[in-house]
């Protein structure tokens, strides 16, 4: 019976470990479908190492550009972030949260809770830093805001200009 103690105990902290690899990575391991070379990107990742305050963080949106046009419905979108570090929901990191897209929001949601998760509001609730949209035709406004391990937006909020893109 302690073996088996003994055994999950590590079998935890191994766990533990890779998650934690894998938020510092932008959560993914190499190799694991989904993660991708930020090599060739405009950013510095090196600041995303320096413990900064929610006011001195940034989110942007690396793709697509403020008034892009697609002529298809399938829309790449890549997250930006400096100053802080992205981390899995429910990872309690300091100076850390994950990407929350919001999608044509008529209105702003209560920042001082959770953030609903609909078809305007996307979580990225495991560290995700890209992910691709299927849009229908029209312009669509684009925004991202970072969440804390509970999803609830730093104070002050961590938030990315509005973006407009349009699908033909």
């Amino acid at each position: 019976m302690f073996k088996l103690f003994a055994f999950s105990k590590i079998l935890l902290l191994v766990t533990s470990a890779i998650f934690s690899i894998s938020a510092f990575a932008g959560g993914h391991l190499p190799g694991e479908k989904g993660a991708h070379d930020h090599s060739g990107q405009h950013h510095d990742h090196g600041s995303m190492q320096t413990a900064m305050t929610a006011s001195e963080a940034k989110v942007y949106f690396i793709q697509p550009d403020d008034g892009q046009v697609f002529n298809s419905a399938e829309v790449k979108v890549v997250f930006g972030i400096e100053g802080m570090l992205v981390a899995p929901a429910g990872t309690d990191t300091p100076n850390s949260g994950h990407h929350h897209l919001l999608i044509n929001l008529a209105e702003m949601p209560d920042i001082s809770m959770p953030l609903p998760a609909s078809d305007n509001i996307r979580h990225f609730g495991k560290g995700q830093t890209e992910t691709t949209l299927n849009l229908a035709p029209g312009t669509h406004r684009l925004q991202l805001l970072l969440g804390n391990y509970a999803h609830i937006p730093h104070n002050p909020p961590v938030l990315s200009d509005v973006i407009e893109i349009t699908v033909k």
